[in-house]
């Protein structure tokens, strides 16, 4: 029996408790253990297993996800093929979701929300064993937390950096319409006395 990629990576997992980037990226099918969730979702159904089975299958088989410097990616289907891209800045809030069935499989589902109108999740992550580490990354890519050495390395302005130029232009705005209401005033205060 081969192990797998996500089972492999499992005790790595368990010991550090995070994820590297570089692991999350590599991340791009879920883990077979959702195969084995579908199959008993069917089931549970009755006769709509006949529907159903076929329909979660092909779901399995051609769901892939994509971690990268950007955003999240994901895409499925056969017929109808779906593909959502959500940027990190998009997010909004990380919730993990998972019932009886999935705590047994060692499943969680990872629910990205948007600033959207809709009430439910934009896009779902399903089938990862890892769900706690890749939540972890997800919370750090979407608040702009990146590492130190990255960010002094690239050469490129850090946050610090945007935030003190941010500073200053609204303090120049702020200058600038304290003038402009000065002026107004003078010019009401002049126009009031010709009357």
């Amino acid at each position: 029996m081969v192990p797998t990629r996500a089972a492999a990576e499992l005790p790595a997992i368990a010991v550090t408790g995070s994820l590297s980037d570089a692991q999350v990226f590599a991340i791009e099918r879920p883990h077979p253990q959702l195969l084995k969730l579908y199959v008993i979702r069917a089931i549970l159904t009755g006769p709509g297993f006949v529907v159903l089975m076929p329909l979660l299958y092909f779901r399995y088989e051609t769901m892939r996800f994509r971690f990268d410097a950007e955003g999240v990616h994901m895409r499925w289907g056969i017929l109808f093929r779906r593909q959502i891209n959500l940027t990190y800045a998009r997010i909004q809030d990380i919730h993990l979701t998972s019932g009886f069935i999935q705590r047994w499989l060692g499943l969680a589902d990872i629910r990205l929300q948007t600033a959207s109108g809709s009430s439910g999740a934009e896009m779902t992550i399903e089938g990862l064993l890892e769900f706690e580490a890749v939540r972890d990354f997800l919370y750090g890519r979407m608040r702009g937390a990146r590492k130190p050495a990255v960010a002094a390395s690239s050469g490129a302005p850090g946050p610090a950096h945007e935030t003190a130029q941010t500073v200053a232009l609204l303090r120049e705005a702020v200058s600038e319409l304290r003038a402009a209401r000065v002026a107004l005033e003078r010019r009401a205060a002049g126009g009031s006395r010709d009357v």
